[in-house]
């Protein structure tokens, strides 16, 4: 049998339903997107991370399934939607006949990319919750009513360039921010994402890496 792809998981209609679902769901809740497009970029982020620092094809192809599946849960609902998208995935991935291993290792990496409960438990989290956490930008801001912003609207909103960029020789992971303060001021940038920038940091040192936060040209982190 073929092994499994994450270009098989972006063609399944089963995932797509879900993915479809959760923006629905996010949508209406009021938060910043969590669908196709952040779906596809924490994936492809993954992928990146893991092959960049020489692990097996394999096990970056594995990062890249997670990356698109670890938001699933949100269809279920929001809280707790680490554990739950763990569950689904793990049972989705077994049912397309992929080995257990392979899939225990994407949903011990789902059931741990959220702030509350995450923790860099293999390289496949870790790749994952650097990947997840560094998409911070305006697009995925879903409320078109500037006027009613929270501050998580704001915040992304004034984000306008965010990349996540590797080192391998120097071992150093950095996401660089342009932030336009006219929007938001950096200070409301660490109230809510605080938290996330330490589990990059930990998602970093896991990897032996180095993590780096760039806003505006001057290194934070």
């Amino acid at each position: 049998m073929d092994l499994i792809t994450s270009k098989d998981i972006l063609k399944n209609q089963e995932i797509r339903l879900l993915l479809q679902a959760s923006a629905d769901q996010m949508k209406t809740l009021g938060y910043t997107e969590h669908s196709f497009r952040h779906c596809r970029l924490v994936s492809n982020k993954c992928g990146e991370l893991l092959s960049s620092l020489g692990y097996p094809e394999r096990t970056a192809e594995l990062a890249r399934i997670a990356g698109y599946l670890h938001d699933i849960g949100n269809a279920v609902n929001r809280r707790n939607h680490e554990q739950t998208g763990a569950v689904l995935a793990y049972d989705f991935l077994l049912r397309q006949g992929m080995a257990c291993d392979e899939a225990i290792m994407i949903m011990m990496a789902v059931a741990n990319h959220d702030e509350d409960v995450g923790v860099p438990v293999n390289a496949i989290a870790a790749a994952l919750i650097l990947s997840d956490k560094a998409d911070v930008h305006r697009s995925r801001v879903t409320n078109r009513d500037r006027a009613s912003f929270d501050i998580h609207d704001r915040v992304n909103y004034a984000v306008t360039r965010s990349t996540l960029t590797i080192d391998a020789d120097q071992r150093q992971v950095t996401l660089e921010l342009e932030i336009d303060t006219r929007i938001s001021a950096l200070m409301d940038y660490f109230e809510i994402f605080l938290m996330r920038m330490k589990m990059c940091r930990n998602a970093a040192s896991y990897l032996k890496l180095d993590f780096a936060l760039v806003i505006n040209q001057t290194r934070l982190l």
